[in-house]
Order: structure tokens, then sequence, then C-alpha cells
């Protein structure tokens, strides 16, 4: 299976294998790389070379890859932003949220994100930031990774317990001789959360970034989390302990308020 993360695709008379492959080719975009080889979307996905070459040849017919003749590589095409946009602004809770999140943002010189789980990584859905901040620039799509950031600690942490072990066993999996440690902290910060409502990451994603993370309840049962983040140099670990994590608890209780 190689890289693509918690790839769950049930033994189910129901399951198209065939489109779970596309979308598969269409995901080991996400890794990193703006173009593309064949060889290079087999040895992410860990599908077969000639069954990749079948499934570029057909997503570039429909719009979602494609094709530099002087690379010989694939790219994203408009499809692909156009199902994205489509999910992003019909998103009921982005639109009710935001409008708290820039306040909130102003108010603390802080970095506010809405994030969503997908897989093994939690993408930004919308992001809000004071005019001058131009630090922590992160735009809807950009994805974070789910043990290290507060996004994806607050996620795990208020997820049902078996999801929750299903996820830790494929973090396990992703991070073999590094993961004793990374459970260790994961552990930590869900202990964290049963006392205060809140997830950190002081540095563990990035060593220069500060940030917290809350989950946010949604009305048909999903999570999604909010954030809220800025440079070491100018947030303290106390402010966000103390101060900044427990405000942004409260926001995530206004927007739930809201029904979203």
């Amino acid at each position: 299976m190689s890289d693509i993360e918690d790839n769950e695709n049930p033994k189910d008379r129901k399951f198209v294998e065939a489109l779970s492959r596309g979308l598969d080719v269409l995901r080991a975009f996400t890794h990193g790389s703006v173009v593309l080889g064949n060889q290079d979307i087999a040895r992410i996905t860990g599908l077969p070379k000639p069954t990749i070459s079948r499934m570029t040849y057909t997503l570039t017919k429909l719009g979602y890859l494609s094709y530099s003749q002087q690379h010989e590589k694939y790219q994203l095409d408009s499809g692909v932003l156009a199902l994205g946009y489509a999910y992003v602004s019909n998103l009921r809770v982005r639109q009710l949220a935001k409008p708290y999140m820039d306040e909130f943002a102003r108010r603390t010189n802080t970095t506010v994100g809405l994030t969503c789980r997908d897989r093994l990584s939690m993408i930004y859905v919308e992001n809000c930031r004071p005019a001058e901040v131009t630090t922590l620039r992160m735009d809807a799509g950009v994805r974070l990774p789910l043990a290290t950031t507060a996004a994806g600690r607050a996620f795990l942490a208020a997820t049902p317990a078996q999801e929750r072990e299903h996820l830790l066993a494929a973090l396990a999996a992703k991070y073999g001789d590094d993961w004793p440690a990374i459970q260790a902290s994961l552990e930590a910060s869900f202990e964290e959360f049963e006392q205060r409502g809140f997830c950190l990451s002081l540095g563990d994603w990035d060593r220069n970034v500060m940030a917290a993370g809350v989950p946010l309840h949604l009305a048909d049962g999903s999570i999604m989390v909010l954030t809220c983040g800025a440079p070491s140099f100018q947030l303290s670990e106390d402010t966000l302990k103390n101060s900044l994590a427990q405000q942004l608890d409260m926001l995530a209780r206004d927007i739930e308020s809201l029904g979203a």
C-alpha cells in the first residue's frame, strides 16, 4: 500500500475498486509534489504501473489531470479545483464561523484555522489572520500531519474510542520506529484534553510554531477542529495555555450554538 495513508477499502460488493484506485492517484498529488510521473505515482500508491497508466490517461481525459509533454509528467487540473471549491463554498460551518474567526484573529493577533480530517492528515478549509500578520499563511487545502499538530491531536482526542484506536494503529504503521515517542506525546496531549478541553503543539510540528486546537462538534455528528497559533517569538507557552486556548474553546462552543 506504500505511502497512501489509512487506506480503507472494505471487502464489499458495493465497493468500486477502480474508483478507489482513481482517487488514490489523485491523492498522490497531496504528498508534496506538484508534478508527478506514472512511476512516481506508482511508488506513492503501491499500484502497478500499467494500472497507473490507465488511470492517469482516464483522469486526463476527464479534466482532473493535465499532462506536460515537456516534462512527461502530470499535475492536477481544474476539475479537481471545481470539486474542492464546491465543497468549501457550500460548507455551512465555514460560512458561520468565518466572522467569529476573523474577530478572534484580529483581537489576539494570531492565525486562526478551521480544519477537517482526511486520512492521516488535517486539511484547512478556512484560515484567518490579521492583515499585518505575514507568517503562518495556511490557505484552504493545506495539509497538516495528524499526530504532531494541535489540530490533529484535538481531533484524535475528541474521536470515539474505536475510531481513534484504528487511526492510532495506522499512525503506528506509518511512523515505525519513531512511533513510541510520538505515542507518548499524544497520550500526554489526550490527558491535557481531558483536564482542560484543548490540545497543544509546542514546536512538535514546527519548532518555531506554538498552536492550540479545540474540537468543533457539528450538528451532523462530525468533528472539525478550530486552531490558533503564532510563531514562538510572538506567543509564549504560558499565554497560549492559560489564556488563548481557553478563549478558543469558548469560541468553538459559540460556533456550535449557531447550529453549525
